[in-house]
This record gives structure tokens, sequence and C-alpha cells, in this order.
């Protein structure tokens, strides 16, 4: 027959294993997000760039276009603040919140999502 501490011991041997691998599990899991969030902000910061760029070479070329050094600067200051203006407007709509929330969600949390789908086929 087994003794009481021998019980114990393979419990306890067995709890100890599953808190490893769920340590792992979560240790996977943070470096995943955390290295989708680091491409995320390359990827902002990227856009960003180039959005610079993009309305740089805008206001220069409407600048050249009007034949004044200030009028495309001006339209392109504008024209950013007609966008934010509709930002503004829209800020408060659930629809948006929504389907923006779905996209970060979608693209952070990417990885576990398909991990579920792989385990249940």
């Amino acid at each position: 027959m087994l003794r009481l501490g021998e019980i114990v011991q393979t419990v306890r041997g067995i709890v100890e294993t599953k808190i490893d691998l769920v340590k792992l599990e979560i240790q996977e899991q943070v470096s995943g997000i955390i290295s989708r969030l680091v491409i995320l902000i390359l990827m902002g910061g990227s856009l960003l760039l180039f959005l610079f760029f993009l309305s740089l070479s805008l206001a220069v070329f409407l600048s050249q276009y009007f034949e004044s050094p200030y009028m495309g600067f001006l339209l392109v200051g504008l024209l950013y603040l007609l966008i934010l203006i509709i930002l503004y407007l829209i800020r408060d709509n659930d629809s948006t919140q929504d389907k923006m929330q779905k996209g970060l969600k979608g693209f952070i949390f990417r990885a576990r999502i398909f991990r579920k789908r792989q385990e249940n086929e």
C-alpha cells in the first residue's frame, strides 16, 4: 500500500508541475503581446514619418501652385484642422469605438485566438 506521505508528495509534484506550466503559458502570452505592441509602435512611428513627409511635400507643391510661399502650408494646416474637427465629432460614436477596439484586440491578442482555434479542431 502507498503511504500517506508518498501520496502527498505525488500530489505536491503534480500541483507544482501544473503551476510551472501555467507560468510558462503566461510568459508566452505576455511576450507575444509585448512583441506585437512593439511592432504596432514601430508601424505607428513609420506612419507618422510618412504622413509628415507627405504633408510637407503637399504643402510645398500647393505653395508653388498658388505662387505663394505660405498658402500651401496654410491649406495643409486647414486640412488637418478639418480632420481634427471630424475626429472630435465622432469621438463618442459607439460603433467607431467598437471597431477600433476589435481591430486592436485582433492584432494584439491574435496568437491566443489562433491557438484556441487550433485546439478546437
